[in-house]
């Protein structure tokens, strides 16, 4: 057995700690400690977990409670209700996180609209939901109720005419000014950690770090309520993203409330990695492609059990969205379409063209988003985030409002892009020349020609969609909740938009030319622009994050175009290919890396042919590695090294002279440790001597008690020898979670330490944690790992 556990656990702690002991001599030998105190095998902030300890302790609680369940009936009882705590706590992330997802959109609705009007029967009420309890709609004038009115109605009582216009432009700058202002205020002052999209920290978070805050209760309440605000002001954000960071928060709330996942960092992460897929699930109404996303795109550890586990969470999120029916439509997909025109082969040329552009627009996005964001980290604007929130929004308010494509809300822009034009149809987009001798039934109208509001409906595309590509370079980043998905899908789904009436009216006006002859004859319904539009919208998600397959799903069940997935995998992969040409990062893994966080991407190649030994800490003619003795220190001496050094752990070598290496203790356990023994045991004094054996020598009748930390030491760090590749290394570090790793030499430590290159420095800078990075090769404070 303890075989077994010095062999899977490089910090094993027994939980039952150690009982003092009699020495001959030498009085009460203190074993680490009498009994257990807090903070023992728990990780400080801005600091890594240690997957394989993490592992080795639930596998000893778990082989515990099995045993026990054999000697009565409660404890039988208590076994099962341990084993069904996971399904509990899937169940109660889905019911909260499809709870407030409902929530989210029902009050986005009302709040967006109430930047134009307001409803009189229920002031409550958006829009649509006014207009659909009137009694004096008409289909006609579906849009049109006496119960709502704009402002300049409600106001001065006018409707059309410049001051109409005026006053009207005014207030719904107002109102955007006003929750963007609210909602950057109340992230600053209540939880700066509610800001951005919460992926990149999602997924450093999921690597294994510690961020003490960023998935706690107020940041959940905060991010909850801004997420609102910010969508509804109209910026160029979606709330996608963010409902991740919000289903993730649901999971930590809910995991501190079972001590199987509280007190284990590993399996917490378990259920941190479900609960994205729940985010995904309730963001999209896409329960598939959120367990896909989860695994594809954010998590770093999972297992079987996390697939059905994610898979449940992300199925009652899915149903309790839809027992809210927040989109009134009695469906779970955001954008549902339904195409009556199968895709042909010649289209594939224009889905990969769109493909191109998809990857185009995610390189210089991501480069000219990161440049921004580095700006602001590095100049007087940072320092600002209030009035550069101000600034973006009135900006944003200005320019929109006169084009009707931007004054919507993104929602509703790509599910009017992703429509297909039908005969009830009332958009611009639809404003196609009929044929009055035209008897086909409605299902199955044929290409027409364009006529002027396709025309005008153009231009105001292409300029919405030059304001787009600007504005959300700008727009992500800022000190508020900010999605990427949304404004993602947005441009991809105007320039396919556009692409398609292209492709249409090049079809209609030469179908005798030889790419349209056998598949688009005269009357024939043979192109679907919304089709181009769903395509476009997938290549510049897949451009802009490197998705692949969880796009694909989400695309398909976010609009319920089963029939069209070889298109989007075209464009998908097309999209990755020209984006990755270009640099392998994505937006979410370049925000990570421009924060500083220590992640170490599975994705990444390590191409460099070297060996442990030409990457060792320190090198010739620096200062030796700082060791341990196993029995020639004392308690001074271990706390002068530990003052004088910041490492995160010391290697225990049998002396000086002799570097066989005994194993390795933690900094943090050796504080602890040591401090516990000085307030519990009165003969520990400086001068005491710090044993690392099981059976220490007999000391002298008037020596000072010495303190044994047998228990506390790792008897199996993980080691090497100098001559390993570097690439087993690598992913030695990827695939276990390693925190550190030793080098030997025929038994005896190196004399040196495989560390992080970069080192984090936690500061404080007006009260708010950040990290900056510097290049310390000595000294590391987080992550151990090979950069």
């Amino acid at each position: 057995m303890n075989l077994l556990k010095n062999l899977f656990s490089p910090l094993y702690i027994d939980p039952n700690m150690v009982n003092a002991g009699e020495m001959n001599g030498s009085g009460n030998l203190m074993d680490f400690l009498d009994e257990p105190f807090p903070d023992v095998g728990t990780y400080e902030d801005f600091h890594t977990i240690d997957w394989l300890r993490e592992k080795s302790r639930d596998t000893d609680r778990h082989r515990k409670i099995t045993s026990k369940s054999k000697e009565s009936i409660w404890e039988f009882i208590k076994s099962l209700l341990d084993a069904w705590s996971g399904w509990v706590v899937m169940l109660l992330i889905g019911l909260l996180a499809g709870t407030l997802a409902g929530v989210i959109d029902l009050a986005v609705d009302w709040m967006t609209d109430l930047k134009e009007g307001v409803c009189l029967s229920a002031f409550w009420y958006s829009h649509e939901q006014c207009c659909w309890t009137s009694n004096e709609t008409t289909f006609d004038d579906r849009d049109k109720c006496p119960q709502w009115q704009k402002w300049s109605e409600l106001l001065v009582n006018q409707s059309e005419g410049a001051s109409a216009y005026i006053l009207n432009y005014f207030l719904y700058i107002l109102w955007a000014l006003c929750f963007a202002f609210l909602a950057v205020s109340l992230v600053r002052v209540f939880a700066p950690y509610a800001c951005g999209s919460g992926i990149p920290e999602i997924k450093t978070i999921l690597s294994g770090f510690i961020i003490r805050g960023y998935l706690g209760k107020w940041t959940l309440l905060i991010k909850t309520v801004t997420l609102v605000l910010v969508v509804s002001s109209g910026l160029s954000l979606g709330k996608e993203g963010p409902l991740v960071h919000v289903a993730c928060c649901c999971g930590n709330f809910f995991s501190s409330l079972f001590s199987k996942y509280s007190k284990n960092e590993g399996k917490r992460r378990e259920v941190l990695s479900a609960a994205a897929a729940a985010g995904v699930s309730v963001a999209f109404g896409a329960p598939i492609g959120g367990v896909l996303f989860s695994l594809e795109e954010v998590s770093y550890y999972f297992p079987l059990k996390t697939l059905w586990r994610s898979f449940f969470a992300a199925l009652v999120a899915a149903f309790t969205l839809r027992s809210i029916n927040p989109f009134g439509n009695s469906r779970l997909v955001l954008f549902y379409v339904e195409y009556h025109t199968p895709w042909y082969m010649a289209e594939l040329f224009p889905f990969i063209l769109l493909g191109v552009f998809g990857g185009l627009w995610g390189t210089l996005f991501i480069r000219c988003n990161i440049a921004w964001c580095r700006r602001r980290k590095t100049t007087r604007l940072g320092k600002y985030p209030v009035l550069e929130v101000i600034v973006i929004t009135a900006i944003t308010a200005i320019i929109a409002y006169p084009n009707p494509y931007t004054r919507r809300s993104t929602s509703e822009l790509i599910s009017e892009l992703f429509n297909d034009c039908g005969a009830l149809e009332s958009s611009q987009l639809c404003d196609y020349i009929n044929d009055p001798n035209m008897t086909r039934p409605v299902d199955d109208i044929p290409d027409r020609p364009a006529g002027p509001g396709v025309y005008t409906a153009m231009w105001q595309l292409a300029l919405a969609l030059v304001f787009k590509i600007v504005i959300t370079i700008f727009t992500f980043g800022m000190k508020i909740p900010s999605g990427l998905f949304i404004p993602s899908m947005a441009v991809g789904a105007m320039a396919g938009r556009m692409v398609g009436i292209g492709v249409e009216q090049l079809a209609y006006h030469h179908h005798d030319w030889i790419i349209f002859r056998n598949w688009c004859r005269p009357g024939a319904d043979c192109v679907t622009p919304g089709l181009y539009a769903m395509v476009g919208a997938a290549a510049c998600l897949g451009g802009v994050t490197r998705m692949t397959v969880s796009l694909v799903v989400i695309m398909f069940e976010l609009t319920g175009g089963l029939e069209y997935i070889v298109p989007l995998m075209a464009a998908a992969v097309t999209s990755k290919w020209v984006a990755d040409a270009f640099g392998k990062e994505g937006i979410y893994e370049a925000h990570i890396h421009l924060n500083g966080y220590p992640f170490l991407d599975v994705k990444d190649e390590f191409t460099h042919r070297t060996l442990a030994t030409d990457v060792m800490r320190p090198r010739r003619g620096e200062a030796p590695l700082s060791v341990l003795t196993q029995d020639s220190m004392t308690v001074e001496d271990v706390e002068t090294l530990i003052k004088e050094t910041d490492y995160n752990g010391f290697p225990v070598v049998v002396s000086k002279d002799s570097e066989r290496l005994i194993g390795f203790a933690q900094r943090r356990e050796l504080i602890l440790a040591i401090k516990n023994a000085r307030q519990r045991q009165d003969g520990v004094v400086s001068n005491s001597i710090v044993y690392f054996t099981e059976d220490p020598p007999e000391l002298p009748p008037n020596s000072p008690h010495p303190l044994k930390l047998r228990r506390i030491l790792n008897l199996s760090p993980f080691t090497v020898t100098d001559h390993t590749p570097m690439e087993t290394v690598v992913d030695i570090f990827r695939k276990l979670g390693l925190r550190q790793c030793l080098v030997t030499r025929s038994g005896n430590v190196s004399k040196h330490e495989i560390r992080r290159v970069k080192s984090c420095i936690v500061c404080t800078k007006n009260n708010i944690p950040w990290i900056q990075w510097g290049f310390s090769y000595s000294r590391s404070t987080v992550h151990h790992m090979i950069w």
